[in-house]
């Protein structure tokens, strides 16, 4: 791109830390569909229809918490979670036990994101379900291991967004599915709050928690790192602050 921005850098204008303005951030949640094969684990994508938000994207299941995802005490965390499963049967058509998710994430976009969706990030080990994709928002679907989507995006073969990028980047250290549950599964949910900002070369960085610049909104600060950069031509994760 001619800005220097890379084309699945979904930020917008970089933040303000002095603006009082933030853009309310719609209740989301996703579920990462696992399955072992001879070859690693492999996630189940789905690629969103070009005229929707995200559109084009390749992403998995989920959505917006409606109301009707609520149980009757209000526990938001059920609320999320029964989000994720009757997202994954609109556009997957599977049937899911939300009890069996393990939440592993939280992602907050920064207030410069054009469409801000607060999203909890649940993964599940796949049913033996054949994938029937809805056809509306949804408009291909493919099983493949986090490291060949990573490759593919990396190559403009498939566009990620950030949360997308980075959470396929953890799940592909692990094997088998067992494992990487359990490893999802053996830490406190993690938060991430975005910070969108750029360096003095110009390249756009996403700031999380831990990353020395992420406090005063300095991508040039020396010190530890947790971040994503984002120039042009591709994606790098930099991070020696949370153990993946």
């Amino acid at each position: 791109m001619g800005n220097g921005k890379h084309a699945n850098d979904i930020y917008g204008d970089l933040d303000d830390p002095k603006s009082a303005e933030v853009r309310p951030a719609t209740p989301a949640a996703t579920v990462v569909l696992l399955r072992d094969t001879d070859e690693g684990p492999e996630v189940l994508m789905l690629r969103k229809n070009s005229r929707i938000a995200f559109g084009g994207m390749w992403v998995f299941p989920g959505g917006r918490i409606d109301p009707g995802d609520s149980p009757a005490d209000g526990d938001k965390d059920m609320a999320a979670r029964n989000a994720a499963a009757r997202e994954a049967a609109e556009e997957a058509g599977v049937d899911l036990d939300p009890a069996a998710f393990t939440w592993f994430a939280h992602w907050t976009p920064p207030p410069s994101t054009p469409v801000r969706f607060a999203t909890w990030f649940f993964a599940a080990r796949a049913t033996d379900q054949a994938i029937d994709i809805d056809g509306g928002e949804i408009e291909d679907h493919r099983w493949i291991r986090p490291a060949d989507a990573l490759a593919k995006h990396a190559e403009g073969e498939i566009d990620l967004v950030p949360p997308t990028w980075v959470t396929l980047h953890h799940v592909s250290l692990y094997r088998p599915v067992d494992a990487l549950l359990a490893e999802l599964g053996s830490h406190e949910p993690r938060f991430y709050e975005t910070r969108a900002v750029k360096r003095a070369d110009g390249v756009r960085v996403a700031l999380w928690a831990g990353d020395a610049g992420y406090d005063d909104w300095d991508a040039d600060r020396e010190g530890s790192r947790h971040r994503l950069v984002m120039p042009a031509h591709g994606f790098t994760f930099e991070n020696d602050v949370v153990d993946y």
